[in-house]
Order: structure tokens, then C-alpha cells, then sequence
């Protein structure tokens, strides 16, 4: 299944919202430096999804806000 995610890096609080059925707003505090945010990103969506961090791939947008992940 793939899903599109907006980012909110350096926000005051963390957690992920569901917009649509394919798309989601995910809130982080981590900054956009070193791949910390995208680290990030992927625990909140492991844990919502309830499925380990490696059947959770990055298709699109590994230095974008806007992303595309395949669960």
C-alpha cells in the first residue's frame, strides 16, 4: 500500500494525523538535519501501522517535505 505523508519537522509535538484514506500529516520534533527526521518518520508510522520499521520503505521524497512511503 502506498501512502503520501507531509512532515512537520521541528514541531512543538509529535504525532500523525490521518487526512485522507492514502494520506497523513506526521508532526516531529526532530530537525530536517542528517536523516533524523526521516528516522523519525518512520518509527511514528511503524507504531500506527503496528508493523516492524523494515516492511516500511521510502519511495519518494527522502529530502522533501511531501513523501511517499510503501507499508
Amino acid at each position: 500500500m502506498l501512502i503520501k505523508v507531509k512532515v512537520f519537522p521541528k514541531s512543538k509535538r509529535q504525532g500523525i494525523t490521518k487526512k485522507a484514506e492514502d494520506a497523513f500529516e506526521i508532526k516531529i520534533k526532530e530537525k530536517p538535519e542528517m536523516g533524523l527526521a526521516n528516522k523519525a518518520v518512520f518509527e511514528i508510522l511503524a507504531d500506527y501501522f503496528n508493523v516492524p520499521q523494515k516492511s516500511i520503505k521510502l519511495v519518494k521524497g527522502a529530502k522533501q517535505r511531501n513523501k511517499i512511503f510503501k507499508v
